[in-house]
């Protein structure tokens, strides 16, 4: 009987999302059939937003708390906060399965049996406070949490509530709301055919995070805000260590599921920068643009990156180059001219083995690497590639013409001076 009624409340939820018109209300029949699919009282939809890194509630549906909005512009929270998104869902695919639904509970619920363990529990990867204090806030006595996966990766979460006093979710609950997902997941390809075309010419296909496309919108008008207001524009450019060796001794698949981990691990710390866009620029050269939080912050969260990043399986961590209009580095007029700064702090980086970022107007070469002209303009972004450290030893990488050789370009210091005399504006 439970077997038919689930089939039945399947079957519902199908129908309901396939009369939605709009998103809207797509999100509101996926939430509301789940819903009451596993005899809930509330119900939310949300979005994992890996360039921004956190969690968008599209809905809210059923029984609201006071404050809560059925479509909020702007409830979000930081997947740093929610690390299972991140971490638990790498963890199962790699091991060969499929992420499941979890339960967290106010308090643990009674076991089924001598020698069971409590049906209510919560995720072991969850920051202790974090749900769970939302449902004591809310009034609420126990949550299922189901990832939703579309074309292999997490796309999202569906997240519903039982009121104080309900009986707690169990194991047959949470499997059931993996099934439901599957569900809302085939519904959501559906309507995000139409917005393909859009996301591809901004959105990196391997990892999901922002393509450079995307950074350069976003930069120049992150420096638009900055030139009127003084906002702090900070732009952090990583080179994962090691891709090659991975992709020659393990194979390219595994060197994907390298640059996708790493990805998850730079959505994740720009979460800590409120805004920051995390993207992959090409190859295994990623980058976080971060407009607001001061250079000291960036610097600490670039920080954080690394020793995450170092902790990776495979890989050989990350060299990690810094540029901050926080910080002494002169005028920064153009997206060219902070990228190069960047970029020359990410080479230097690279050149020490520096397990913590480089900073421009931190380290004296940065700004002198940055102002050499580049012998060949239209490769600038790979012209650092084999500038000799100071021990004499040169950075891997195709490009082996570095810098030339006849020193810095005069005026390109950090108390100002005529900007990118090597042809920027």
């Amino acid at each position: 009987m439970a077997e038919d009624r689930r089939l039945r409340a399947v079957v519902a939820l199908s129908q309901a999302m396939a009369a939605a018109q709009t998103p809207r209300e797509f999100w509101r029949a996926a939430a509301l059939g789940a819903c009451s699919a596993l005899s809930g009282s509330f119900a939310a939809l949300s979005v994992w937003e890996r360039e921004l890194g956190r969690l968008k509630v599209l809905v809210n549906a059923g029984e609201r708390a006071p404050g809560e909005e059925e479509f909020p512009e702007s409830e979000t929270y930081p997947v740093n906060r929610f690390p299972e998104i991140t971490e638990f869902l790498h963890e199962q695919w790699a091991g060969g399965g499929e992420p499941d639904a979890w339960v967290e509970s106010i308090d643990d619920a009674p076991a089924a049996g001598p020698g069971e363990p409590p049906r209510g529990y919560r995720h072991p990867s969850a920051p202790a406070g974090g749900r769970i204090a939302a449902l004591r806030r809310r009034r609420r006595g126990c949550c299922v949490v189901a990832p939703i996966v579309l074309h292999g990766r997490a796309w999202g979460e569906l997240y519903v509530a039982r009121p104080l006093g309900a009986p707690v979710f169990d194991r047959g609950d949470a499997d059931f709301a993996t099934v439901l997902t599957s569900v809302i997941a085939s519904g959501i390809a559906q309507t995000e055919r139409l917005e393909e075309v859009r996301r591809l010419a901004f959105t990196d296909p391997l990892t999901g995070l922002a393509n450079r496309r995307a950074v350069d919108m976003r930069l120049d008008e992150a420096l638009e805000r900055h030139r009127a207001d003084g906002s702090v524009v900070s732009l952090v450019v990583c080179d994962l260590n090691g891709l090659k060796r991975v992709n020659d001794t393990h194979g390219h698949a595994v060197g994907d599921r390298l640059l996708e981990r790493f990805g998850s691990v730079l959505s994740l710390c720009g979460a800590m920068l409120p805004g920051a866009l995390a993207a992959r620029l090409g190859g295994d050269e990623f980058c976080l643009l971060s407009v607001g939080p001061a250079a000291d912050e960036v610097v600490r969260v670039a920080g954080e990156l690394c020793v995450r990043a170092a902790e990776l399986e495979l890989g050989d961590g990350v060299a990690c180059g810094v540029a901050s209009t926080g910080d002494p580095i002169g005028q920064v007029r153009t997206a060219r001219r902070l990228f190069r700064l960047a970029d020359a702090a990410q080479y230097r980086a690279k050149a020490a083995r520096a397990p913590e970022p480089v900073v421009a107007g931190r380290d004296g070469t940065v700004l002198r690497l940055a102002d050499t002209p580049p012998r060949h303009p239209e490769r600038e972004r790979r012209a650092f590639r084999g500038a000799p450290a100071e021990d004499g030893s040169a950075v891997d990488g195709p490009e082996k013409d570095g810098p030339a050789e006849d020193g810095p370009a005069e005026g390109g210091t950090a108390s100002g001076g005529p900007e990118e005399p090597w042809g920027g504006s």
